[in-house]
């Protein structure tokens, strides 16, 4: 992981385009080769970031950039989208890397765990005639919650949470693009299922082509009758 707190300017353009002004930030570029550009600010969530796929270039600046000010450009290209991200550096004041070695992965919550443990028994409560191929199904980047099994063909990956936000959605964006590229799976349905999940999840999830699902907690244990409401 590269740690890097530079003034820069931040340009997205793709399905939206997104300026962040010249500004001291902080650049994360990770082992996956995404990049994230955070500030002082807002707790954990990034001002704007490319997920993988993709490719990060260095390139100098051109002429009226350089006259400006500008060190250098990175250019962050997703692979699939084709989206871009242009950082103009106009001064670094901290560089570093480090190497973490492979992470265990979040360990969940009781609450979740159950959720989890509840809808592997249920798996009906995500679609008719799915049936449970195995939970915590192995990836190069951690374990996908559930790995169903469609009658219809193909296989449906399944993220539990309790409650649901935006990072659910990437995480599981993340298992999907590996998950898919394996003949044996695909194609590989995603479905983002949590007691609650946030709007801004949901809307991201339709754009991801990923199915979101309320669950019903207490229903699932039995103790109410509520059915799980799809959306």
């Amino acid at each position: 992981m590269r740690l890097v707190i530079a003034r820069c300017s931040v340009d997205y353009s793709g399905r939206l385009n997104a300026h962040l002004p010249l500004a001291t930030r902080l650049l994360v570029h990770k082992g996956d080769g995404s990049l994230l550009v955070h500030s002082d600010g807002g707790s954990y969530k990034p001002l704007n970031w490319m997920s993988p796929p993709c490719t990060l270039t260095v390139e100098a600046p051109d002429a009226e950039s350089a006259s400006a000010g500008v060190l250098e450009h990175w250019r962050v290209t997703h692979a699939k989208t084709g989206d871009a991200l242009l950082v103009r550096i106009y001064e670094v004041l901290h560089d570093s890397s480090h190497e973490l070695g492979i992470d265990p992965g979040l360990q969940k919550d009781g609450v979740e765990a159950d959720l989890q443990r509840l809808l592997a028994e249920q798996v009906d409560v995500i679609g008719d005639g799915l049936t449970l191929v195995r939970r915590e199904f192995p990836t190069a980047i951690g374990p996908v919650d559930l790995l169903l099994r469609n009658p219809a063909g193909g296989t449906v990956a399944v993220e539990v949470k309790r409650r649901g936000d935006i990072d659910g959605v990437e995480q599981l964006t993340r298992y999907l693009e590996l998950l898919n590229r394996d003949p044996h799976l695909a194609p590989v349905a995603g479905v983002f299922a949590a007691q609650e999940i946030k709007p801004q999840a949901k809307t991201l999830a339709g754009d991801r082509g990923i199915r979101c699902v309320t669950l019903d907690y207490e229903g699932m244990k039995g103790i109410e009758s509520g059915a799980p409401r799809l959306f």
